[in-house]
């Protein structure tokens, strides 16, 4: 249990293991996580009524997203589970294309996302909430640095605690801007974190200011649906999390929209540009690039006569419908113009202006990959506040920094996942290793090894990590390790099942526009087909045992799959020997001789810990990589001496 003690009449002081500043997405997994370990935690919100906020789009996953999403379940987080509990349409994304980019993407309830993340926590033992807003870091200097021992509320509380996460969000001096209009309020008009960011400076924490944005609510009784196209979910909906039973998440789906910008609803922005915050330099904040304004969208993309928008709904119990891909900070008189233009919404009633958010949030170039500040110890730092944008990357990021303050108190082996083994080491290792200068966005495309790191095998891929760190149970486990022994099994016995040219085969070939066969093959070899698959071969493979479709599945990617998942699995062989090329803590890059100065200056100022960290740091060549190599050789040669 947590202490409590009154000092004098003004001061209350409670004792933690750990505290969590913001309940958003990376706030809730990162409480969880420890609380479920068994630490005391506190998690702090400047408003209970907005833990797990939908402030944006209220959806889940998409594409690459919800591979993170998967990843997050794998660990033990809490998201998926989420989701399936208050999705109102699911969808599979690209599955016209290969496995290695099928997105799951799940239209939430938002209010009924939101009220189940706050029943989560509220029903978890170790943990509690508390409504207040974390004003400043308690540090003290070490000989290594500082060290944090808690925090103090704006009503002057004090919290100590071993390991501080900080999940701020966008909500650290924001302020949302609608035209001239300029109000001092987190999202939604929400209240403002104010008073943590002079503490974060004065404790050396390097600071930006990002931005992002909203498109309007408006109501749907105001729209003309006759005048879109109507977007249905699966008809199979495929859950996110591992444990929910598919069963359960086959529902009555609601419908999304699809309508489109035009030429006149560009002449309205373009006449209105100059009242627009972010081209009238109000705005100082750096933008998402991968998810710009319609303004943004209408100055870059001249060329184009239209945009697409989607309507969707922000839940069952309420009339407000989300005008996806219209993000705007113009002033209220321009958006209620240039959104009466689009098909549909002629007559369209504004619930909720659209407005553009900016934010405090830091350089993650001084976090390690555990999210723990290079500079404070027992400090970790996880979701927007560390550049990234989306409800996704913000809550991998909070359950990793979650667990590894967890892993800290117990001195225990920290967490981090490198490149090869999942989105959310692609993800951690960019924002820690790379220069962001705008909201980092997960793409499949930044993934080398997509192939492996499918959404589909998250489980059997991570599972194992999430077990030894105590948020998987052992009979989830024992289920992953009997998946991957049927796996295992199946493709084994396909690989001797001989297939003769007889008529059943040739008229089931035939149908499928396959070429028929001359002589028996394996049924392997009819699957690696490309108009062939694991599943329409069924009638001809008369000793296949019954499986599950995720085993089936697994068992035809595998196959079909075989020689460019071998390939990669090569890659990672060459990946993996420069990630144990570790460089020492303190090594000495001035001593180098012929390392270029812009290296040694990036070196020096972000500490790699390996060879392969050091080889993704913009400003180093894989000339200094080889300089480095051979000078780290030369020392190993003289220390053998």
């Amino acid at each position: 249990m947590s202490e409590t003690a009154v000092t004098n009449r003004n001061t209350l002081e409670e004792t933690y293991d750990v505290v969590v500043v913001g309940a958003g997405h990376a706030g809730c997994e990162a409480a969880l996580a420890c609380a479920r370990l068994g630490l005391e935690t506190i998690i702090f919100t400047v408003s209970v009524d907005s833990i797990a906020l939908m402030p944006c789009n209220p959806n889940v996953g998409g594409s690459s997203k919800g591979h993170l999403v998967r990843e997050i379940d794998a660990l033990g987080g809490q998201m998926g589970i989420n989701i399936d509990k208050t999705f109102i349409q699911s969808k599979m994304l690209n599955k016209s294309k290969g496995p290695a980019v099928h997105s799951l993407r799940a239209q939430a309830d938002k209010a009924a996302y939101s009220a189940q993340m706050r029943k989560t926590l509220q029903s978890t033992e170790h943990l509690t909430i508390r409504q207040a807003e974390v004003s400043e870091l308690l540090t003290e200097d070490f000989s290594d640095g500082k060290r944090i021992y808690g925090v103090r509320t704006y009503s002057g509380a004090v919290y100590y605690a071993k390991a501080v996460v900080l999940c701020t969000g966008t909500y650290l001096r924001a302020r949302c801007l609608t035209g001239e209009m300029i109000s001092h309020t987190g999202p939604n008009g929400l209240q403002a974190a104010n008073h943590l960011t002079a503490s974060l400076i004065a404790n050396g924490v390097e600071i930006y200011r990002f931005k992002t944005g909203t498109p309007a609510r408006v109501d749907k009784s105001s729209l003309d649906f006759s005048k879109m196209q109507e977007q249905k979910g699966d008809e199979r909906v495929v859950p996110f999390s591992f444990t929910t039973n598919p069963d359960d998440v086959q529902i009555d789906q609601v419908s999304c929209w699809l309508t489109y910008t035009n030429e006149k609803t560009h002449e309205i922005i373009r006449n209105n540009l100059d009242r627009s915050p972010l081209y009238a330099g109000v705005i100082e904040g750096t933008g998402p690039r991968y998810c710009p304004s319609i303004e943004d969208k209408v100055v870059r993309f001249a060329e184009k006569d239209r945009h697409q928008i989607f309507i969707e709904p922000e839940g069952l119990d309420t009339n407000e419908m989300y005008v996806g891909g219209m993000s705007s900070s113009l002033p209220e008189d321009v958006q209620h113009q240039m959104y009466r233009t689009l098909p549909g919404l002629e007559h369209v009633k504004i619930v909720r202006n659209a407005y553009a958010i900016e934010y405090d949030c830091m350089n993650p170039n001084q976090l390690y990959a555990t999210l723990e500040f290079k500079k404070i110890k027992g400090l970790f730092s996880g979701g927007q506040f560390n550049g990234s944008s989306g409800y996704e990357e913000a809550a991998c990021q909070g359950l990793v920094a979650g667990i590894n303050a967890a892993m800290s108190i117990f001195g225990r082996e920290p967490l981090v996942l490198d490149r090869s083994e999942a989105y959310i080491g692609v993800l951690i290792d960019d924002l820690v290793t790379k220069e962001n200068h705008e909201p980092y966005r997960m793409m499949t495309s930044r993934a080398e090894y997509r192939l492996l790191l499918r959404q589909d095998n998250a489980d059997l891929r991570l599972s194992k990590r999430g077990y030894e760190i105590g948020l998987i149970s052992k009979e989830r486990y024992e289920r992953v390790l009997e998946k991957e022994r049927l796996i295992e099994e199946e493709i084994n016995r396909v690989s001797k099942v001989h297939i003769g040219a007889n008529s059943k085969v040739q008229a089931l070939l035939e149908s499928f526009g396959s070429i028929p066969l001359n002589t028996g093959v394996t049924l392997t070899e009819l699957i690696r087909r490309p108009e062939l698959d694991y599943e329409k071969l069924e009638p001809i493979d008369e000793d296949r045992p019954n499986l599950p479709y995720d085993v089936a599945e697994q068992v035809n990617i595998h196959i079909k799959y075989d020689g460019y998942i071998s390939r990669q699995k090569k890659q990672v062989e060459q990946f993996k020997k420069l990630e144990k090329k570790r460089i020492p803590e303190n090594f000495d890059y001035d001593g180098v001789p012929s390392l270029r100065i812009e290296a040694r200056q990036k070196l020096k100022e972000l500490r790699p810990v390996s060879i392969g960290q050091a080889s993704r740091i913009s400003g180093v060549s894989p000339a200094d990589i080889s300089v480095l190599l051979v000078y780290m050789e030369q020392l190993r040669f003289q220390e053998k001496q």
